[in-house]
Protein backbone atom coordinates (compact mmCIF):
# COMPACT_ATOMS: atom_id res chain seq x y z
CA UNK A 1 0.00 0.00 0.00
CA UNK A 2 2.74 2.71 0.61
CA UNK A 3 4.33 2.32 -2.73
CA UNK A 4 1.27 2.79 -4.11
CA UNK A 5 1.01 5.90 -2.68
CA UNK A 6 4.59 7.17 -3.59
CA UNK A 7 3.61 5.60 -7.11
CA UNK A 8 0.37 8.05 -6.77
CA UNK A 9 2.65 11.37 -5.20
CA UNK A 10 5.07 10.61 -8.02
CA UNK A 11 2.25 10.83 -10.54
CA UNK A 12 1.08 14.06 -8.84
CA UNK A 13 4.64 15.37 -8.91
CA UNK A 14 5.16 14.37 -12.20
CA UNK A 15 2.15 16.36 -13.52
CA UNK A 16 2.80 19.35 -11.23
CA UNK A 17 6.40 19.34 -12.52
CA UNK A 18 5.22 18.85 -15.87
CA UNK A 19 2.61 21.87 -15.34
CA UNK A 20 5.45 24.30 -13.68
CA UNK A 21 7.69 23.62 -16.67
CA UNK A 22 5.00 24.60 -19.52
CA UNK A 23 4.28 27.99 -17.45
CA UNK A 24 8.21 28.26 -16.49
CA UNK A 25 8.83 27.67 -20.53
CA UNK A 26 5.44 30.08 -21.35
CA UNK A 27 6.78 32.76 -19.14
CA UNK A 28 10.39 32.91 -20.53
CA UNK A 29 8.73 32.50 -23.98
CA UNK A 30 6.95 36.02 -22.90
CA UNK A 31 10.56 37.40 -21.27
CA UNK A 32 12.25 36.34 -24.93
CA UNK A 33 9.39 38.20 -27.12
CA UNK A 34 9.79 41.46 -24.71
CA UNK A 35 13.56 41.51 -25.20
CA UNK A 36 13.69 40.95 -29.04
CA UNK A 37 14.48 44.40 -30.52
CA UNK A 38 11.85 45.65 -31.82
CA UNK A 39 11.66 47.84 -35.07
CA UNK A 40 11.71 50.77 -34.88
CA UNK A 41 9.12 53.08 -36.54
CA UNK A 42 12.05 54.86 -38.67
CA UNK A 43 13.19 51.01 -39.87
CA UNK A 44 9.72 50.37 -40.66
CA UNK A 45 9.35 53.67 -42.66
CA UNK A 46 12.82 53.41 -44.39
CA UNK A 47 12.42 49.57 -45.49
CA UNK A 48 13.44 48.39 -49.09
CA UNK A 49 9.89 48.86 -50.31
CA UNK A 50 8.96 52.18 -48.81
CA UNK A 51 12.42 53.85 -50.67
CA UNK A 52 11.80 52.30 -54.01
CA UNK A 53 7.99 53.73 -53.66
CA UNK A 54 9.41 56.79 -52.66
CA UNK A 55 12.08 57.01 -55.48
CA UNK A 56 9.57 55.48 -58.27
CA UNK A 57 6.56 58.15 -56.58
CA UNK A 58 8.96 60.82 -57.52
CA UNK A 59 9.18 59.97 -60.65
CA UNK A 60 5.49 59.57 -61.10
CA UNK A 61 5.14 62.98 -59.31
CA UNK A 62 7.84 64.33 -61.66
CA UNK A 63 5.54 63.05 -64.82
CA UNK A 64 2.62 64.31 -63.24
CA UNK A 65 3.36 67.48 -62.22
CA UNK A 66 5.50 68.10 -65.21
CA UNK A 67 3.28 67.43 -67.91
CA UNK A 68 0.11 69.63 -66.06
CA UNK A 69 2.79 72.44 -66.26
CA UNK A 70 4.10 72.05 -69.68
CA UNK A 71 0.00 71.30 -70.55
CA UNK A 72 -1.22 74.69 -68.76
CA UNK A 73 1.64 76.67 -69.83
CA UNK A 74 3.01 75.78 -72.93
CA UNK A 75 -0.10 74.45 -74.42
CA UNK A 76 -3.09 76.65 -73.49
CA UNK A 77 -4.73 73.73 -71.31
CA UNK A 78 -6.90 74.44 -69.18
CA UNK A 79 -5.71 73.93 -65.38
CA UNK A 80 -8.57 71.02 -65.11
CA UNK A 81 -7.71 69.58 -68.45
CA UNK A 82 -4.56 69.53 -68.10
CA UNK A 83 -4.69 68.24 -64.77
CA UNK A 84 -6.88 64.89 -65.78
CA UNK A 85 -4.12 64.16 -68.64
CA UNK A 86 -1.50 64.46 -66.13
CA UNK A 87 -2.96 61.98 -63.77
CA UNK A 88 -3.75 59.75 -66.45
CA UNK A 89 0.28 60.08 -67.60
CA UNK A 90 1.00 59.26 -64.08
CA UNK A 91 -0.93 56.65 -63.73
CA UNK A 92 0.68 54.82 -66.31
CA UNK A 93 4.14 55.08 -65.22
CA UNK A 94 2.81 54.41 -61.84
CA UNK A 95 1.82 50.79 -62.46
CA UNK A 96 4.65 50.13 -64.66
CA UNK A 97 7.46 50.71 -61.83
CA UNK A 98 5.28 49.50 -58.85
CA UNK A 99 4.13 45.94 -60.48
CA UNK A 100 7.55 44.62 -60.85
CA UNK A 101 10.03 47.14 -59.18
CA UNK A 102 8.39 48.18 -55.93
CA UNK A 103 5.56 45.50 -55.24
CA UNK A 104 7.07 42.94 -56.97
CA UNK A 105 3.64 41.14 -58.18
CA UNK A 106 3.76 37.23 -58.34
CA UNK A 107 0.29 37.47 -60.20
CA UNK A 108 0.36 34.30 -62.93
CA UNK A 109 -1.65 34.40 -66.05
CA UNK A 110 -3.84 36.37 -67.61
CA UNK A 111 -7.08 36.65 -65.42
CA UNK A 112 -4.42 37.19 -62.34
CA UNK A 113 -2.71 39.95 -64.43
CA UNK A 114 -5.91 41.41 -65.09
CA UNK A 115 -7.58 41.44 -62.17
CA UNK A 116 -4.65 42.85 -60.61
CA UNK A 117 -4.68 45.62 -63.03
CA UNK A 118 -8.19 46.20 -62.41
CA UNK A 119 -7.98 46.74 -58.61
CA UNK A 120 -4.72 48.97 -59.04
CA UNK A 121 -6.97 51.10 -61.88
CA UNK A 122 -9.83 51.11 -59.28
CA UNK A 123 -7.36 52.20 -56.93
CA UNK A 124 -5.99 55.19 -58.97
CA UNK A 125 -9.76 55.90 -60.24
CA UNK A 126 -10.84 56.35 -56.55
CA UNK A 127 -7.64 58.67 -55.96
CA UNK A 128 -7.84 60.38 -59.61
CA UNK A 129 -11.34 61.66 -58.17
CA UNK A 130 -9.88 62.90 -54.83
CA UNK A 131 -7.06 64.40 -57.04
CA UNK A 132 -9.55 65.98 -59.56
CA UNK A 133 -12.09 67.38 -57.16
CA UNK A 134 -9.30 68.48 -54.81
CA UNK A 135 -7.14 70.31 -57.45
CA UNK A 136 -10.57 72.09 -58.68
CA UNK A 137 -11.57 73.33 -55.05
CA UNK A 138 -7.85 73.97 -54.75
CA UNK A 139 -7.55 75.81 -57.90
CA UNK A 140 -10.72 78.12 -57.65
CA UNK A 141 -10.37 78.63 -54.21
CA UNK A 142 -6.52 78.77 -52.51
CA UNK A 143 -4.92 81.68 -52.32
CA UNK A 144 -1.74 80.67 -54.13
CA UNK A 145 -0.52 79.56 -57.55
CA UNK A 146 -2.30 76.67 -59.33
CA UNK A 147 0.93 74.84 -59.09
CA UNK A 148 1.26 74.93 -55.17
CA UNK A 149 -2.09 73.15 -55.02
CA UNK A 150 -1.20 70.67 -57.79
CA UNK A 151 1.91 70.18 -55.45
CA UNK A 152 -0.52 69.27 -52.17
CA UNK A 153 -2.90 67.50 -53.37
CA UNK A 154 -0.50 65.48 -55.30
CA UNK A 155 1.14 64.46 -51.54
CA UNK A 156 -2.06 63.21 -50.26
CA UNK A 157 -2.64 61.19 -53.42
CA UNK A 158 0.84 59.61 -52.97
CA UNK A 159 0.44 58.03 -49.78
CA UNK A 160 -2.75 57.17 -50.32
CA UNK A 161 -1.89 54.69 -53.86
CA UNK A 162 1.06 53.27 -51.88
CA UNK A 163 -1.53 51.81 -48.94
CA UNK A 164 -3.92 50.93 -51.75
CA UNK A 165 -1.35 49.39 -53.94
CA UNK A 166 0.27 47.51 -51.35
CA UNK A 167 -2.86 45.98 -49.04
CA UNK A 168 -5.22 46.06 -52.67
CA UNK A 169 -3.68 45.68 -55.79
CA UNK A 170 -0.65 43.70 -55.99
CA UNK A 171 -0.63 40.01 -55.04
CA UNK A 172 2.99 39.54 -52.81
CA UNK A 173 3.33 36.42 -50.61
CA UNK A 174 5.97 38.77 -48.67
CA UNK A 175 3.34 40.29 -46.62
Amino acid sequence: MKNLDNNINNVENTDLNKENAENIAADNNQLIEQKKPKKSFFKKLFCKEVILYVVFGALTTLVNIGSFYVLSSFFGVNETSANNIAIVLAVLVAYVTNKDLVFHSEAKGFGEKFIEFSKFILGRLFTMFIESFGGTLLFNNAPFLPIISKCLITVVVVILNFFISKFFAFKSTQR
